[in-house]
């Protein structure tokens, strides 16, 4: 007996590869929903608390100095080699890479540019707002502070938010936010809070960024994360117009396709006095083949009451004295002989 094989999740990916190259007739965009607009409102609180907490040197500034002093990389150092390699996962670059080449090839089997442009999107905003926000709080890091217990701001720093944080947050968040199930949009946004926090956690070991830092720069890539939404119109219309250029591009670089004539048949008109008389006369109706019709046959007779016919052009004179027989033949007479 013969039993069919279970497909395994390795079967099933390679099978989903070796489909054509195919556009989804429906992709799920995020929007902007009542409850992401409670939560970017609430991050975009814990924002401004982090940064007020740190102006005004409070409680959280101690914080600062206290791990500082404590100084974790010396607490444990057997960890100290892989945590280097593991902070490479909140450097923009490399992530940059990594995450456009499979935004790439997914861009290219589902015939659309909605995964480039939406990561460009999320960049460009992390660029311009933890950009603005570094060199315009000019913290100083922990390796070079001046004046212990201070805020150290203002002083041309660049570590206030931690950008390898919030890059963090926003690289491997853009593949949850890009997910097309919900399934692997939670197993995805589970994998980058994770990553990201241990990147912020890894810089924090280091000594390159104090704890707050770290703080403003998880509050500032997700709020980068939840503000997408809003860019979405841009993003579909910015696809449309570089779909339209390559139409056009395409279009200028292929020579036109001369019409080739297709000869039509015309029949020769003729004048009404060139016509013959055939074709003026209407033709005759078709009429159709009658069934022959078998006439039923009369009273049936019997031959001795039928009227003797004479053939016609016969020279045999008829008759008259020709008696009809009704019984039996009479005796022939005997002669002798």
């Amino acid at each position: 007996m013969r039993t069919e094989r279970n497909l395994t999740r390795l079967d099933r990916v390679f099978a989903r590869l070796d489909r054509e190259p195919e556009r989804p007739a429906h992709i799920d965009m995020p929007k902007m929903s009542r409850h992401r607009v409670v939560l970017f409102s609430a991050t975009l609180a814990f924002y401004l608390a982090i940064v007020w907490a740190v102006v005004t040197t409070s409680w959280l500034v101690r914080l600062d100095w206290q791990v500082m002093f404590f100084r974790p990389y010396q607490q444990w150092p057997g960890i100290h080699a892989f945590l280097d390699y593991y902070v490479v996962l909140g450097q923009r670059g490399p992530t940059a890479v990594m995450v456009l080449a499979w935004l790439g090839w997914r861009s290219w089997r589902q015939h659309t540019l909605r995964p480039l442009l939406t990561l460009g999107a999320s960049l460009l905003l992390l660029n311009i707002t933890v950009g603005a926000a570094k060199i315009g709080m000019g913290r100083l890091g922990p390796h070079y502070a001046t004046v212990i217990g201070s805020n150290e701001m203002g002083l041309g720093g660049d570590i206030f938010p931690s950008g390898h944080t919030a890059n963090a947050v926003v690289t491997w968040g853009i593949l949850a936010y890009l997910a097309s199930t919900p399934r692997a949009r939670r197993w995805l946004s589970a994998v980058s809070a994770v990553t990201s926090l241990g990147v912020g956690l890894t810089t924090v070991y280091l000594g390159t960024h104090w704890l707050s830092d770290v703080l403003l720069g998880w509050a500032a890539g997700l709020l980068i994360l939840l503000a997408l939404p809003w860019f979405e119109p841009l993003i579909a219309k910015a696809e449309v117009a570089i779909f339209d250029l390559r139409d056009r591009w395409r279009d200028r670089r292929t020579p036109p396709v001369p019409a080739v004539p297709v000869p039509v048949m015309l029949k020769p008109r003729t004048t009404p006095a060139e016509e013959t008389p055939a074709a003026r006369e209407p033709a005759p109706p078709v009429r159709t083949a009658r069934t022959p019709v078998h006439l039923a046959p009369g009273p049936h007779t019997t031959r001795s009451e039928r009227t003797p016919v004479t053939p016609v052009g016969s020279r045999r004179p008829p008759h008259a004295d020709r008696v009809p027989r009704t019984g039996a033949p009479a005796a022939r007479p005997m002669t002798g002989g």
